[in-house]
């Protein structure tokens, strides 16, 4: 792979913040800060680190205007001063992924499989053992590779990237600028049944699932059809890998969810939220914009209002969490037993009085 350098002026120019330093110091790319060395540059987020950073070796420092004044006279390297470190940090990794990324070869590979009824715009580049069915339809720029499958009258966004063993299901939709990541299965059936004496009856699954703009999609994620109406995925949502979307789930735009979150069927969740790895919603609730779910919650009923939500038991000895276990199961007997003795003690002050 080459190796690119870039002037720290260079990402000043480009993404502003105030450089405290030479302007011509070249750096190849971003690493930790326990690995940076003098050809790349570091940042700090989290300011519990502040000793880490100050004796990093890297030729240059990302930081808040608050944690320079606590480090700058123990940091020797150059230091970038921004609002939002993290956020710069991403920018400047996107910048150095593109001078480094091979530009994809557009056209259709040799042993893909279009179908004479898809439209394939000719910026796209189709990889090797594609399946593209009838009435498909694939937009400018966009990157499918090696062993995905497009089902008959799906669409397909301009400068969309599908990667390998991607498969989408008929007649979904698939918005402009999104990353779906390898094994993600859009489109399949939902989980829907209706018991019969004991026999269980198939649903049939004829909605589609319609994915907005700028989504990524994690490996090995799962979002089902509706079941009448569509599932939609809004625009900016990031799912990570490994999360399973219910059939007719509503996502609002921006909602960003971690490994393994589970979202039963029907579930409508608003804008701007986030949930933490493992964390499960039930089935027709609705959650409003700019909630906050702890990793590994039961989300049980609907949550009206804005905040941070938590539901787990905190991490104890087994010894301490079998006791307290077996105090929550007395709960109820206790419950009555402290009613009944209110009862007792104010017939008595009743009698005494």
């Amino acid at each position: 792979m080459t190796t690119t350098s870039t002037r720290l002026g260079e990402l000043v120019d480009r993404f502003g913040g105030q450089l405290i330093g030479s302007p011509d110091i070249s750096v190849t790319g971003i690493a930790p800060l326990s690995d940076a060395d003098d050809q790349t540059i570091t940042f700090l987020s989290n300011s519990k680190l502040r000793a880490q950073a100050a004796s990093t070796k890297a030729a240059a420092l990302i930081l808040t205007e608050a944690d320079y004044a606590q480090i700058a006279t123990q940091y020797s390297g150059a230091c970038l001063v921004v609002a939002n470190p993290y956020v710069y940090f991403a920018r400047a990794a996107q910048y150095f992924a593109s001078l480094k990324a091979i530009p994809p070869i557009f056209g259709v590979h040799s042993s893909a499989w279009v179908s004479p009824h898809a439209i394939v715009h000719p910026s796209a580049s189709i990889g090797s053992h594609v399946s593209i069915d009838a009435e498909a339809v694939i937009g400018e720029g966009v990157v499918i590779k090696a062993g995905t499958v497009i089902g008959r009258g799906v669409t397909i966004g301009d400068n969309t990237l599908l990667h390998a063993n991607v498969t989408v299901y008929d007649y979904c939709v698939v918005g402009s600028e999104c990353v779906i990541h390898s094994g993600a299965v859009i489109g399949a059936d939902g989980f829907g049944f209706a018991n019969d004496r004991g026999q269980w009856v198939k649903i049939p699954q004829t909605g589609r699932v319609v994915i907005g703009n700028r989504v990524e999609i994690g490996a090995n994620t799962s979002i089902d059809r509706g079941a009448l109406a569509d599932t939609i995925i809004e625009d900016g949502v990031i799912l990570d890998n490994q999360i399973q979307i219910g059939h007719n789930c509503h996502i609002g735009q921006n909602t960003a969810m971690a490994g393994c979150v589970g979202v039963a069927g029907s579930a409508k969740i608003g804008k701007n939220c986030t949930f933490g790895g493992a964390a499960m919603v039930l089935g027709h609730l609705t959650i409003v914009d700019n909630v906050h779910v702890s990793s590994a919650s039961m989300v049980s009923r609907s949550i009206l209002e804005p905040g941070q939500y938590t539901g787990f038991y905190p991490l104890a000895k087994n010894a301490d969490w079998e006791k307290s276990a077996a105090i929550v199961r007395n709960l109820s007997g206790m419950r009555e037993k402290i009613r009944q003795l209110e009862k007792t003690i104010k017939t008595l002050t009743e009698k005494s009085s």
